[in-house]
């Protein structure tokens, strides 16, 4: 089983028609909840941990994840409000972005919230976007990876938001509690950009990550594929042709599809991830690379099957 800790929120799109009249559409998002789904569908027993809202939305939420199987016995109810990420579309189409997070649900989670112990069969622990740096839950989060540090596969998406976060100064130092008890990092090359300002290279981040003890770094590059970095070196695959619908998901189905395939094939542990050779970490990205493409080709984060996937990456016979 994998335990997916991080945020899980409401995307509200509103869209004005003239005068007082407007129309709104919520979808079920946030990128650890959509690693979550992805798992799941991938048939990876998944759990999540999370502050969910007892309103409309938070048990709209928890009833999603229960229609993906994904284990809902580690939510933490509480009746705090739902975070709510607005997406207002103006006259002339182009999106307005508004956050309405502070004192939600998600974010209050506390070191009393956590369970004293994990149950055996969890063999990996995902922590990802901005729940990473809020507080109380960021620190709580962080407890959770330094206690679990060195028994099970830690991975990290950073996921980076910074008009949810704020300060980058402050993001950084929180976000490198959760580096240095990484097992497994993956990244855009948009957090990396990001993160250093532009004054570091993919290369560079991986370095840095690597030297805060990771065994597999891997950054995503959109179209053009992705990278992976260990101790035996570098490994990159291109992306896949496809007709774009929607990128929303698609670092999150990476993220879902690498834990996937390292669980399927027996080495979702510490010391099987850092003997990973150059083949095997080609395959890797190949299969997490399918999976992202099957997201970005449908509208919103529509995540794959197992059988989506074997289905796209069967040879084609005369």
């Amino acid at each position: 089983m994998i335990l997916v800790c991080g945020e899980a929120l409401i995307d509200l799109f509103v869209r004005a028609h003239g005068g007082s009249a407007m129309s709104t559409h919520a979808v079920a998002g946030g990128s650890p909840f959509n690693v979550a789904v992805g798992l799941a569908r991938l048939g990876v027993r998944t759990a999540f941990l999370s502050g969910i809202s007892r309103d409309h939305f938070g048990t709209f939420l928890a009833d999603r994840l229960a229609r993906e199987g994904v284990d809902g016995s580690f939510l933490v109810r509480s009746d705090r409000p739902s975070p709510i990420s607005i997406v207002a579309t103006t006259g002339d189409g182009q999106p307005n972005y508004t956050f309405h997070g502070e004192g939600a649900a998600d974010r209050s989670l506390r070191l009393a919230h956590l369970p004293r112990t994990l149950p055996d069969d969890i063999q990996a622990l995902t922590f990802g976007s901005y729940s990473m740096a809020v507080e109380p839950v960021g620190s709580t989060f962080a407890a959770l990876a330094e206690r679990e540090h060195g028994r099970r596969v830690i991975s990290v998406d950073p996921n980076v938001r910074p008009t949810v976060v704020g300060d980058m100064k402050s993001w950084a130092i929180a976000a490198e509690r959760f580096y240095r008890t990484a097992t497994m990092i993956k990244a855009s090359d948009e957090d990396v950009r990001i993160a250093w300002g532009g004054r570091a290279s993919i290369a560079d981040a991986a370095a840095y990550w690597l030297a805060c003890g990771a065994h597999l770094v891997v950054v995503t590059e959109g179209a053009k594929g992705a990278t992976a970095f260990s101790t035996t070196g570098s490994v990159s695959v291109p992306g896949r042709f496809t007709v774009v619908r929607d990128t929303v998901g698609a670092g999150d189905t990476f993220h879902a599809a690498l834990l996937a395939q390292l669980a399927k094939t027996g080495r979702l542990r510490p010391e099987a991830i850092a003997a990973l050779d150059p083949p095997d970490i080609r395959e890797l990205l190949a299969y997490a690379t399918a999976a992202a493409a099957i997201t970005v080709s449908r509208d919103g984060a529509d995540l794959p099957t197992a059988a989506d996937i074997d289905a796209s990456t069967e040879p084609c016979h005369a």
